[in-house]
């Protein structure tokens, strides 16, 4: 489809100031892809809005052109959800950066999208608050992104994902018009649309201001590191713990190759290098309540043959034991010129067999592939390092990725635990689910976008982005077309 580009940037600049359009080719390079670097696309045209009239505008401006628009965060996502790869207006929210309102009576707190996730906590600490989903990349990721992904984090175990935590939405859907999903109230009788945008990765629209739960900071917070001799043995205490009712804020698993990598990162060594895992525990909650269970928690790592323990009580040992799995990322970024994320979800009680698979699809590919994740809800992060300079090695990546979520998906799980499905893996989202399934998905996106200009071609299946497989996948209504 041609687009009349000129047309929209001259009325785009009528309404806009001239420090919201970026033109120039070697700027919009900045905005070629997201976490998930692998594949690069440029945009043709990027707008930087401020307020919610902003982006109205702006979306006004795309329905009277029948111009798609494709919403950026931070740009830390994960699964392409922000990458332009077909021609669209690229429509940025960081410079959406305002607290709008703070409510402690109510434990509330509402937030411009390009609000990043460690500033809500910052706004409210002193006041004894947070507000509890913690992303890896919580210091740089926003609020707006992690509403598109339905993100979690360390404390997911306990507190949930995003979604447990988002009252209300302020909208723009695609055709300029604003609306509200959600009434900021923990319950409410009506249909749950606020449910239903969460996660849906920008293909229904943007939220333009977000309002969150906030938690009381508990009393007392202690850190568990255990470090293990096999996987399988990690594996066992997280079984042991979670079977015996114990209900922790954290429980996060590294192998060997990143806990090396997090020791060199740092400089010392934080954790046993000769570890095969090391298992990070965080209790939280009332003090008694804290101390009994990280003692009945260090009885279940030992009985699971945890050749040694440490208990940090004070709030900055606690951080310490986190900072390295926090870091991660960086520090394995520092060992390997290129490197791809996956996400994906198993039963725990399948950690084990998993994990072994994923060593053996390893040797199989010829990639290392080193493993951290959210041990408590069995969400594996296996990151496969690699060299993008080697001819062909790209492909040997997405074959050895593929692989590993056809092996979740075989033990029960999922092909996407918080990263979400965006350009990465919608060409598998069939693996997990039937024709009436993904039909019954295109008619919710079609209620909010009946024409298909949000976020086009990402999450479903279609024929231009999976070839023939999406034709046998999704059946659209008669005169309906998926961009």
């Amino acid at each position: 489809m041609i687009h009349d580009w000129s047309a929209l940037e001259r009325d785009l600049r009528r309404s806009l100031p001239p420090r919201a359009l970026v033109t120039k080719r070697q700027e919009l390079l900045s905005y070629d892809c997201d976490g998930l670097t692998m594949d690069r696309h440029a945009p043709p045209l990027a707008v930087l809005p401020e307020t919610t009239a902003d982006v109205a505008v702006v979306l006004c401006c795309c329905h009277q052109h029948n111009v798609p628009f494709v919403a950026r965060g931070s740009g830390t996502g994960l699964s392409g959800g922000a990458l332009v790869d077909q021609e669209a207006l690229l429509v940025v929210t960081s410079r959406m950066r305002k607290v709008l309102h703070v409510d402690l009576e109510n434990h509330t707190v509402k937030v411009q999208p390009g609000v990043i996730n460690s500033w809500v906590t910052r706004a409210v600490a002193g006041e004894g608050f947070y507000y509890a989903p913690d992303p890896s990349s919580q210091v740089v990721c926003s609020i707006g992104g992690n509403v598109a992904e339905n993100s979690g984090g360390v404390h997911c175990l306990k507190y949930g994902v995003t979604s447990n935590h988002v009252l209300g939405l302020e909208v723009v859907l695609p055709d300029g018009t604003v609306t509200q999903l959600g009434n900021g109230l923990a319950e409410s009788s009506e249909l749950d649309l606020r449910g239903a945008f969460i996660g849906s990765e920008g293909t229904l629209g943007i939220a333009t201001a977000i309002t969150l739960r906030l938690l009381r900071a508990p009393e007392c917070v202690n850190v568990l590191l255990a470090d293990f001799s096999s996987m399988e043995a990690a594996g066992e205490a997280v079984r042991s713990i979670t079977a015996c009712g114990l209900l922790p804020a954290g429980m996060e698993i590294m192998d060997n190759i990143t806990i090396n990598a997090v020791d060199d990162f740092f400089g010392y060594d934080e954790y046993p290098r000769d570890a095969a895992a090391v298992l990070l525990i965080e209790l939280d909650g009332q003090r008694a309540e804290v101390q009994a269970s990280a003692e009945k928690a260090e009885e279940l790592c030992r009985a699971a043959g945890s050749r040694g323990l440490r208990r940090a009580e004070d709030p900055t040992e606690c951080a310490v034991l986190w900072k390295g799995r926090k870091c991660a990322f960086s520090a394995l970024g520092q060992i390997s010129p290129s490197y791809y994320l996956q996400d994906g979800v198993v039963p725990r009680s399948c950690l084990p067999s998993v994990l072994a698979s994923i060593t053996a699809l390893s040797q199989e590919h010829g990639l290392k592939v080193a493993n951290m994740f959210h041990a408590g809800d069995g969400n594996l992060h296996p990151l496969i390092l690699y060299s993008s300079s080697t001819p062909g090695e790209d492909q040997k990546v997405k074959d050895l990725s593929a692989a590993i979520l056809r092996v979740c998906l075989d033990a029960g799980g999922s092909i996407s635990g918080e990263h979400g499905v965006g350009a990465d893996k919608r060409c598998y989202l069939d693996w997990m689910f039937g024709a009436d399934d993904l039909n019954t998905m295109s008619l919710l996106r079609q209620a909010f976008d009946p024409e298909q200009r949000a976020n086009p071609g990402k999450v479903l299946p279609t024929p231009r982005t999976c070839g023939e497989s999406a034709k046998r996948s999704v059946t659209l209504p008669a005169g309906v077309e998926v961009f």
